[in-house]
């Protein structure tokens, strides 16, 4: 493994192994906590490699968090298969106890996901509310108009792209109207925010609480 590299190794999951890639927060940085990161559909190509979830991993760990991706049952080397969100939040769950297991930091959570990857982890802020205090969510391209996303924090970080095919932005200002939230727009930009990750680090970097 080369230097700065994610570790990936596979932990025990509800549905068999679970494979995981996660760092340290980086080196001459305040560790400030940890941050999981969920990937996009399964069923569409989506992993833990997407470069969108990546892009939102190198961000957050560029803030001071130990970062973990998680490929979600029957995507990569993760045993199981699809479960309709369902065993995917429990896919989740795991990957955070284990992320918090090995970086006990004691600091705050940050849930982060593209597309697909929002759903599953407003589930699972809701689900862990009672017990675990979530820092913030940065969401990238919810998929509002295929799942039911819940509503999460006014403090949330929403980005979408105005050209998105997937997801219609219309559907998503309809989303975030009645919870006042804001949505970050990128002009001219699809789904996938093809071009723009280097902006997309940008903006989330600077919109994060000192």
């Amino acid at each position: 493994m080369r230097p700065g590299q994610p570790i990936v190794e596979l932990i025990t999951g509800p549905a068999g192994k679970l494979e995981v890639a996660h760092s340290p927060s980086a080196a001459g940085v305040t560790t400030r906590g940890i941050a999981l990161v969920a990937h996009p559909h399964p069923l569409q190509g989506g992993t833990m490699d997407n470069k969108v979830a990546v892009t939102l991993a190198k961000t957050l760990h560029q803030l001071g968090y130990a970062t973990m991706r998680f490929n979600f049952r029957g995507v990569g080397r993760s045993e199981g298969s699809w479960d309709e969100g369902n065993g995917e939040t429990d896919d989740a769950e795991a990957a955070l106890a284990h992320l918090k297991q090995t970086y006990p930091t004691g600091n705050g959570l940050v849930l982060a996901g593209f597309s697909f990857g929002t759903f599953v982890q407003t589930r699972l802020r809701h689900r862990i509310e009672s017990t675990q205090t979530v820092e913030r969510m940065v969401l990238a391209g919810p998929a509002v108009n295929r799942f039911k996303v819940e509503a999460v924090p006014e403090d949330t970080i929403v980005v979408h792209g105005e050209e998105d095919d997937v997801v219609p932005l219309a559907d998503v200002f309809e989303w975030a109207r009645p919870q006042q939230l804001p949505i970050v727009v990128f002009p001219g930009c699809g789904h996938f925010f093809h071009g723009r990750l280097t902006q997309l680090q940008r903006v989330i970097v600077g919109m994060w609480r000192p």
